[in-house]
């Protein structure tokens, strides 16, 4: 088939773009698309001339296919009909205290739809990405390669863990692409456990104790997008890229440095700001540094630039602020 490129141009734009002769654009499923990760991945594809479908559940709209994961005949219907070329399986529960109190239904999602779309996807010949987590590993002796013998400290680990078992097991040439602590483009501050220290930030009239002991890796959702992209290219045209990757930001924080960043980022007073560092008995142990070597993806050009802290999650909080205009007189 011929390869033709066009140049399109659109107002303050110019792109290349395939010509028509080229076939059918790819076709991916996000699974979990109403949510944080979900809705940046489904944003990457669709800018980069991929066909998408998302599905959601409890909050699917518009666009988006109310989808039970948990229902075996539900994805294979889906799967059947839509036929996707990749699947990026981005749905999970993904907080550990909820995971702890409700762990049947985290784990109904978390490994047994994750079993199920592996299977399903393996039949189809579709090139299955699962989003996993660095709560795979105890924390104790950082930083993790990809090899590194996992042992999940929580419950959410665990089955996050079996989920990769499941997805490796069932679908061999699968990629299991490990991420640490997100943020992004939040619909609520509290969808994110970073976006949600500016509640704390703005509570200047009272003190506020921040963990100072847990280091985090906080990285923008946008990144993660966009490396789920480009490993869902490579994976089809080179059956060699399988397995386990590991992505993370590289700027090393807790808590309570990122809570100071947030502060300094908007001209925030911060000394109500209370550095925590000795551990409480918190409900859910959580490891203390579960750092990622993100060097295998790194050597295969599959890596971006991860963006900086301090403007990154200035994007993600603007909106929140009492004056939404304050974006505009800072960057205009």
């Amino acid at each position: 088939m011929s390869r033709e490129l066009k140049i399109m141009f659109s107002p303050g734009r110019v792109q290349l773009v395939q010509d028509e002769a080229m076939g059918p654009a790819p076709k991916v499923l996000v699974t979990g698309a109403t949510g944080l990760l979900g809705r940046a991945v489904y944003k990457e594809f669709q800018n980069s001339g991929w066909l998408v479908i998302g599905t959601g559940y409890r909050r699917a709209r518009p666009r988006l296919l109310r989808c039970d994961l948990t229902d075996e005949d539900a994805i294979r219907g889906l799967l059947q009909e839509y036929k996707p070329d990749v699947i990026v399986h981005c749905a999970a529960e993904r907080r550990p205290d909820i995971v702890e109190r409700h762990t049947e239904a985290a784990v109904n999602l978390n490994v047994h739809a994750t079993s199920t779309l592996a299977k399903e996807a393996a039949a189809c010949g579709a090139f299955f990405l699962y989003i996993s987590t660095d709560y795979v590993f105890d924390g104790r002796n950082p930083p993790y390669g990809e090899d590194d013998s996992p042992n999940p400290l929580n419950v959410y680990g665990r089955s996050k863990l079996e989920g990769e078992r499941e997805t490796l097991r069932h679908c061999p040439g699968a990629v299991v692409l490990r991420v640490p602590v997100l943020f992004g483009e939040v619909e609520s501050v509290s969808e994110s456990a970073v976006t949600s220290l500016w509640l704390k930030v703005q509570e200047a009239t009272e003190s506020c104790t921040l963990d100072h002991c847990q280091q985090r890796f906080p990285t923008d959702t946008r990144d993660v997008a966009a490396v789920c992209r480009k490993l869902s290219e490579r994976a089809r045209q080179d059956p060699s890229i399988r397995g386990i990757f590991h992505f993370s930001a590289k700027e090393q924080m807790t808590k309570y440095e990122m809570a100071i960043a947030i502060a300094q980022a908007f001209n925030l007073p911060s000394n109500h700001l209370i550095p925590l560092t000795e551990q409480l008995a918190a409900s859910t142990l959580r490891p203390i540094n579960s750092q990622l070597n993100c060097s295998r993806l790194e050597l295969l050009n599959l890596s971006v630039e991860p963006r900086p802290f301090t403007a990154a999650i200035t994007d993600c909080l603007w909106p929140f602020t009492p004056d939404k205009r304050w974006r505009q007189t800072v960057f205009h």
